[in-house]
């Protein structure tokens, strides 16, 4: 439940007298037709909670409606001013780059349209208490009775090739560790930087804890989740005097949706900086000092609404992780390619 407050703040600055007003969803996009069918589900947990209020979506890639689609059905509903929401946890690439160019490319077509684009979800104490429900499920649902201090979380972020967005995922398995109150923790990713999964747990099933659990920091399923479930399987099947618990990811947990309504809330307050400290972009960030003022531009219309596969029983080679990691001319070389953890399709 949104509380009515916000709901109130809101409903006000949406759908008291003129202009028009709308809200847009930018997802990334998935191959992964549940990964897609679950950002739908989301977008319309959103439409319940603020009914009479033109909400619409589109991704960058792999599936359809892409965002200017999205765009185009508002302004044809007589919309002219749009908050933009990135659908991502954190402001890495997508967030900075791909989906304000497109906007941006869009603004640029209907110049009276005044699009206003919000922050990421980002590190946000609703977004933690989402994830500590998702972690907590996992045990209240595990067959054994295991204390915590005798537990190992293991946090698996998305894994970026921006520094910054890859030390969020570390300060979330920090602060989910001292909340619940977990013997131990670690991070681990899901591609692009480094420890990978199964790397990382072979190195923490030594440890000695009698429990690990896995959570992913993803809001939707996909390739890459079903990745790390697998890796668990496999790691679990060898070390069977630990018991490994599944956490599951985000999704719609009712506090994910309601952290995006703040994202819209912020952009009525004006609030609406990233924190742009230690972004690559913008200061020379270790082992990043060449990338600051590189041009904000999408490297995805390329690839824009098309790519989604039907069939997902199939083991996919040529995978997001891959289309993101090898080097295009416009691409960085990621400087640590070649640590030993890290994945094989970033060797420069």
């Amino acid at each position: 439940m949104l509380p009515e407050s916000k709901r109130q703040k809101i409903a006000s600055y949406f759908n008291v007298g003129k202009p028009k007003r709308g809200i847009m969803l930018c997802g990334h996009g998935s191959r992964s037709e549940p990964a897609v069918a679950e950002f739908a589900n989301l977008v319309f947990r959103l439409k319940t909670l603020l009914p009479n209020i033109p909400i619409e979506f589109g991704y960058l890639e792999f599936a359809k409606p892409i965002i200017s689609d999205g765009l185009d059905k508002l302004r044809e509903a007589g919309v002219t001013e749009i908050v933009a929401l990135p659908a991502m946890l954190f402001a890495a690439g997508h967030a900075k780059n791909d989906i304000p160019s497109v906007l941006n490319t869009y603004n640029y077509k209907y110049p009276k349209l005044k699009i206003t684009y919000s922050r990421e979800l980002g590190i946000d104490n609703l977004m933690i208490k989402a994830a500590s429900e998702r972690i907590i499920e996992s045990i209240d649902s595990a067959k054994l009775k295991i204390d915590k201090h005798d537990s190992m979380l293991l946090v698996v972020g998305r894994g970026a090739s921006d520094p910054d967005a890859n030390s969020n995922i570390s300060k979330i398995t920090r602060l989910l560790w001292e909340g619940i109150g977990f013997g131990w923790a670690e991070t681990a990713y899901s591609g692009v930087t480094f420890p990978l999964v199964s790397p990382a747990l072979e190195k923490i099933v030594q440890v000695g804890y009698k429990r690990i659990i896995v959570f992913p920091y993803f809001l939707f399923t996909g390739i890459l989740v079903d990745r790390i479930y697998k890796s668990v399987d496999e790691v679990s099947k060898v070390h069977s005097n630990i018991e490994f618990l599944k956490a599951p990811y985000l999704n719609d947990h009712p506090k994910v949706v309601e952290t995006f309504c703040d994202r819209v809330i912020d952009v009525i307050d004006g609030d609406i900086n990233m924190n742009c400290q230690l972004c690559k972009y913008r200061e020379q960030v270790l082992g990043f000092e060449d990338e600051v003022g590189l041009a904000q531009e999408s490297h995805h219309h390329h690839v824009e609404g098309g790519g989604q596969l039907r069939d997902h029983t199939h083991d996919h080679t040529h995978d997001h992780t891959h289309d993101h990691t090898h080097d295009h001319s416009h691409h960085h070389p990621y400087p640590h390619a070649d640590h030993p953890l890290g994945p094989v399709t970033l060797k420069k």
